[in-house]
């Protein structure tokens, strides 16, 4: 699988299909591509939020590819001329034999940005499936459930969020990686702007402390093998 991360919460992942998560481009003062870049058989989002919908429904509008996501943000996508399929916490969908578990994420999920006094649902998490286990954590704090994510879907990657404020911090995600004990982790949400600057290499140190995995830092842009 060839991962790249595009910054802030921004992945795509290429296996079996080119799948984009929370495409938060336009408006992403660190990254190094543009709207028009992306062809993705299907697009993942983990919430409402300006910064992880993004741009999602431009993207989705223009190639035709399918979004999913929480009922509440399919919904709106839908309405909009997307094509999307909402699931739930604890459920699965598949896509061409490529499995997305939908996991919890301990944040909010408001829709003010986009339409004011619209409930965006939960925010979430995905592990995806497709042929290797990537688990996206979205936006999220520390909760204890992390070690059944760990122990019942055993990703073999994670992205996990660092920066603080937001989120969980370095000492938080090194212990959420110490509990899902992916072979690899990748730090994510810091960085894109002052409220969440962190040096990631506190994070990989933490994590070396308490457990075996790999921590990669990536550059924004920057592609891995996997």
């Amino acid at each position: 699988m060839r991962i790249t991360w595009h910054g802030h919460s921004c992945f795509e992942l290429i296996e079996s299909l080119n799948i984009l998560v929370d495409p938060y481009i336009e408006r992403n003062p660190v990254a190094k591509c543009s709207v028009g870049d992306f062809n993705p058989d299907l697009i993942a989002v983990t919430h409402a939020h300006a910064d992880h919908l993004g741009n999602a429904g431009d993207i989705a509008r223009r190639t035709g590819c399918l979004v999913i996501s929480n009922p509440e943000v399919a919904r709106h996508l839908d309405k909009t001329g997307a094509r999307a399929e909402g699931m739930n916490i604890g459920g699965s969908y598949s896509v061409s034999d490529v499995q997305f578990h939908m996991t919890p994420a301990l944040h909010s999920s408001g829709m003010n940005e986009i339409d004011p006094g619209i409930y965006g649902g939960e925010a979430v998490g995905f592990v995806i499936d497709d042929i290797i286990r990537i688990y996206h954590a979205g936006d999220t704090g520390l909760f204890s459930d992390m070690h059944l994510i760990g122990e019942l879907l055993r990703p073999q990657v994670a992205m996990l969020p660092i920066g603080g404020r937001f989120t969980m911090g370095p000492r938080e995600a090194a212990i959420a990686t110490s509990w899902i004990r992916p072979e690899i982790a990748i730090p994510m949400h810091y960085n894109t702007y002052k409220a969440i600057e962190q040096d990631p290499a506190e994070y990989q140190e933490l994590v070396e402390t308490l457990c075996d995995t790999e921590v990669l830092v990536l550059d924004v842009g920057e592609s891995i093998e996997y």
